[in-house]
């Protein structure tokens, strides 16, 4: 069958050197005449949430076979933020999502591809394709690769972060530390908990990208591979159809992916990645958006770190489609999806086949029912998001603080600052027992353009491990924060220090008031005593004079980041 009026098929007529090439990476002739395929992973042995898709790109091709075409595998190793913890690699992470975005555009873009499945699991892969998927003029679909296995007592690997200290502190034997080691993974897939990996799943899925019912399917189970399999029949349909993401996506997509995100009480890395899949297509997501949203929809689901419920159980409870399902009234159920249908018709597609009962029959393994995770809007976890914007004279453009895990003591907090220009001299300050209650402990320094905006997860699960200080110690920074993150922690402060935001010229005994309630995030002290918003506005334009700001190095791929990078709250992406 020849498709002659593909971009494959008009591009062999300039190119007669491709058909050599394929041929030689074994494509046979009747191959040369199909619809081609672009199937690219982010497979590798970075981590359990890359690990098994190369199978899961394998039953994506049989699909495209079965639908007459022809598929080609490609892949981007991404990197894992676990992994890159505690060390200069977390520098990385962000600018990860830049450059595997470029590569899958290259891949897509430099061969002449019909269409594209993109696969992956976690924190920059999942947006790094979103962005690239929205970039390209072609009928393509994402496919998440699901939730991990839960370990013993809902274990997921969360547990490592204090487990860790409480080993260095002679509180937990190298044996208890290694089973935790042996069974908080236990399986292919992205953590059990709602950290940024598993949050960008559901936001893939909300946005339309991912077919309904395929974010958080354990990675363990069949489920998952049927989705891939019919990822690859749904990607030749779409090539056929002209079912295409940049000229379907609109604002109706992404504010359902804002409500979603809520429901779930999502990552604050969200708030940099959805900005950025966005702005590929002309979209703007302010975080303002995120604040408005999050006043308007209830939290449903409790899920680890903070919460009750690993994620592959929320799936069993029906997942993103539960979520859906309950907050109907208020979704775009018109928005297009890549089914070709929207929101609307792929829900009661769902209802029509049975889905929600099929998967919550497996939850009867756990002697749990499906509400008693998913709730209702009557019933709800919280009767109003996590995610609450700040702002005031120590963030003018905005600082971003989820709630989940925050004593609520806390919520009103006045404390005297420590500052630091670095994480790894505020976590050694944190573990040699230095600061003390009613501390607001700030890292600077840490913005995209300072360092590239790594976590600072190190520095809040340590605080979050000292219950003597996390009910009266508050953590602020330029820098951003795993979706893990437990405690008062306060992020994303705009403008950043490298860029002469006021949080550049803070000193040790400024006085911090936070209160979350009226959104305000304020320098009400200098040196220890009260001052006025004029007195404080004066002292930092007098430090401004003096101030010298740290010199990070950097690797040509950070200077470059660093260089380009845009504001937080305009996603941190490339300015170019």
């Amino acid at each position: 069958m020849s498709c002659g009026c593909s971009r494959s098929q008009s591009l062999r007529k300039v190119n007669y050197q491709g058909d050599g090439l394929r041929v030689g990476t074994q494509w046979d002739e009747p191959d040369l005449d199909k619809l081609q395929i672009l199937i690219d992973t982010v497979h590798g042995d970075s981590h359990p949430g890359s690990s098994h898709l190369g199978t899961l790109a394998d039953e994506a091709k049989i699909g495209v076979y079965e639908s007459q075409g022809k598929p080609a595998s490609y892949t981007v190793t991404d990197i894992c933020d676990g992994i890159a913890m505690a060390h200069d690699g977390m520098n990385y992470s962000l600018a990860s999502r830049e450059i595997m975005s470029f590569m899958f555009e290259i891949h897509a873009m430099a061969s002449p591809y019909d269409g594209s499945i993109f696969m992956a699991s976690c924190d920059k892969s999942v947006p790094a394709q979103l962005m690239a998927m929205m970039r390209l003029d072609m009928a393509t679909i994402h496919v998440p690769g699901g939730s991990m296995l839960s370990g013993p007592n809902y274990m997921s690997s969360e547990i490592l972060y204090g487990a860790g200290d409480k080993y260095i502190k002679g509180e937990l034997t190298e044996k208890e530390l290694m089973y935790y080691s042996r069974n908080c993974c236990p399986s292919a897939g992205a953590c059990q908990f709602i950290g940024t990996a598993s949050t960008m799943q559901c936001m893939s899925e909300a946005l339309g990208m991912a077919l309904p019912g395929n974010a958080l399917a354990p990675a363990y189970t069949s489920f998952l591979t049927r989705y891939a399999r019919r990822a690859g029949r749904q990607v030749m349909q779409n090539v056929k159809n002209s079912v295409i993401p940049r000229k379907f996506i609109s604002k109706k997509n992404f504010r359902n992916a804002l409500i979603i995100h809520a429901a779930l009480g999502g990552s604050t890395n969200a708030l940099l990645h959805l900005p950025a899949i966005a702005r590929e297509v002309g979209i703007t997501i302010e975080q303002q958006e995120f604040d408005a949203i999050n006043r308007e929809v209830p939290v449903l689901v409790s899920l680890k770190t903070g919460g009750q419920w690993p994620t592959d159980l929320f799936w069993y409870a029906g997942g993103v489609p539960a979520l859906m399902r309950e907050l109907k009234d208020i979704l775009c159920l018109d928005a297009i999806t890549v089914t070709g249908k929207t929101v609307g018709e792929n829900l009661d597609d769902l209802e029509a086949a049975g889905w929600f009962d099929e998967v919550n029959s497996y939850l009867t393994n756990y002697k749990v029912q499906a509400a008693d995770i998913v709730k209702t809007r009557k019933n709800p976890v919280k009767p109003q998001g996590n995610i609450k914007i700040l702002k005031g004279n120590l963030a003018p453009e905005g600082a971003v603080i989820k709630l989940s895990g925050v004593d609520e003591a806390i919520h009103n907090f006045t404390g005297t600052a420590r500052v630091f220009d670095s994480e790894e001299a505020a976590v050694a300050e944190l573990l040699a027992g230095k600061i003390g209650p009613k501390t607001a402990v700030f890292i600077r320094f840490e913005g995209p353009k300072g360092s590239g905006m790594p976590e600072m997860l190190r520095t809040t699960e340590a605080l979050w491990n000292m219950p003597e200080l996390s009910s009266s110690v508050a953590l602020f920074t330029d820098g951003r924060f795993s979706g893990a993150t437990r405690g008062p922690a306060v992020g994303h402060i705009a403008p950043e220090a490298v860029e002469g935001g006021p949080i550049a010229y803070l000193e040790d005994g400024d006085i911090i008031k936070m209160d979350v309630a009226a959104r305000k995030l304020d320098i009400v002290g200098i040196n220890g005593k009260q001052a006025t918003p004029e007195e404080v506005a004066a002292v930092l334009a007098e430090r401004k004079k003096t101030k010298v700001f740290p010199v990070k190095e950097a690797t040509p791929l950070l200077r470059m980041y660093k260089k380009l990078a845009r504001t937080c709250t305009q996603g941190a992406g490339l300015d170019i």
